[in-house]
């Protein structure tokens, strides 16, 4: 028997029962479905974090006082005082790796003007701290050198902070706002960046010279951190050992000393995080690929009824001249059909309710091909994995028994 007689017989035998054919298909297309949503929810999230590094500085190395918790343990406070001004003077001047070096001195507060006010925070930095976060100023000017040495009080301010100091649209640059009743005058303000994947608003940015925090607001003489970037994102590792053995020989350490100081990079943060999001998205993918086990179960169910209720019908066939491989190959085409019937259904879901998820929940999504591609292979297999027993149950048959079967 040929292979469009037989296709033709599947067919119409799946067509004799359209309604358990199509509950049939419902465990392929829900797991082809939570497969293809799942990972394209989880390489969204992926995406979405390398982007948002990027956005940041991805060549970005950040220095901070103190070394390097282990367990959650708290540090003394003065071991949090290790970062001084001459350790930034030491990386602006003593490093070839780094390209741009900012220290960073942040408080928290309320900022006022008129009879507005929005709770934020301050953060005092150099000139080069716009390079090494890729901000940039899109009304007015930077503070400039020569407010660093003066430690005047001017800021440049992001967008949120002036449509909330500012609801009535009126231009800030030139504009008095008082930090906890200090008066900062705004020289400029950031082109808007909008939220990042976690949540936080980027707009919601204050900066000063870090001078002007040390002495004016704080009153202090050590930094809190030091913000660098690398030549290159390939140069990060280097620089960053460059920027260990500077600080290192700064702070006067023998060789058997435990560093002060702690160093991460946005490469290595971007790993970890990278890292994380791929165990999630296997995670999800093996949760959702459960259903196409069940799918499975459920086809070779299906499978084992049809051959007990066709077994006169499989007997007489075979009295007749059909040969054990056609009746095989039947149940097998009719396995298979069912399968990636319910598979080519599960890809429109998957990549409808990915969408759905991505309008609706504001998630990042990224369908690749490959995970469409993957769902809809383990599928078929599913099919001819899952139909081929009892397909091969029903080539086995002995035609007289068959006959007699009721």
């Amino acid at each position: 028997m040929n292979g469009t007689n037989l296709f033709k017989i599947s067919l119409k035998a799946l067509a004799n029962n359209k309604m358990r054919a199509f509950l049939t298909m419902l465990g392929i297309i829900i797991g082809v479905a939570a497969v293809i949503t799942m990972l394209a929810i989880g390489q969204g999230s992926k995406q979405s974090i390398q982007q948002q590094v990027s956005e940041m500085g991805s060549n970005m190395i950040m220095i901070h006082p103190g070394a390097e918790r282990r367990g959650g343990v708290r540090q003394d406070p003065s071991s949090m005082q290790t970062l001084k001004l001459d350790d930034y003077y030491a990386l602006r001047d003593e490093t070839n790796y780094l390209t741009s070096v900012s220290p960073n001195i942040s408080s928290s507060g309320q900022f006022i003007s008129g009879a507005n006010n929005y709770p934020s925070s301050i953060n005092g930095v150099s000139t080069e701290y716009l390079d090494i976060r890729q901000l940039t100023v899109e009304n007015g000017n930077m503070f400039t050198e020569q407010d660093i040495a003066s430690s005047a009080k001017v800021c440049v301010v992001g967008k949120t902070i002036v449509d909330n100091l500012f609801p009535d649209g009126s231009d800030p640059v030139g504009q008095i706002i008082r930090f906890n009743k200090i008066p900062f005058q705004i020289v400029g303000v950031l082109k808007s960046k909008g939220y990042n994947s976690m949540g936080q608003d980027q707009d919601a940015v204050v900066l000063a010279p870090y001078t002007t925090i040390m002495k004016r607001v704080l009153a202090i003489t050590y930094l809190q951190g030091i913000f660098a970037s690398a030549l290159t994102e390939g140069m990060t590792e280097v620089a960053t050992d460059e920027v260990e053995n500077v600080l290192r020989t700064n702070h006067k350490l023998r060789t058997n000393d435990e560093n002060d100081f702690t160093i991460r990079s946005q490469e290595e943060l971007s790993s970890m995080l990278t890292s994380t999001t791929d165990i999630m998205t296997v995670l999800l993918a093996c949760i959702a690929g459960i259903s196409l086990l069940v799918g499975g179960i459920g086809i070779m169910n299906i499978m084992y009824v049809s051959v007990t209720e066709r077994t006169r019908e499989i007997g007489l066939r075979m009295s007749v001249g059909a040969r054990g491989i056609d009746v095989l190959t039947q149940f097998l085409i009719e396995a298979i059909l069912i399968s990636v019937t319910g598979g080519l259904i599960g890809v429109v879901f998957g990549v409808g309710a990915s969408y759905v998820v991505k309008v609706i929940l504001n998630w990042p999504i990224y369908i690749q091909l490959w995970s469409v591609f993957l769902s809809f292979a383990v599928c078929t297999l599913t099919g001819v994995f899952f139909g081929w027993y009892p397909a091969k149950k029903a080539a086995n048959l002995d035609p007289i028994d068959a006959i007699r079967y009721e």
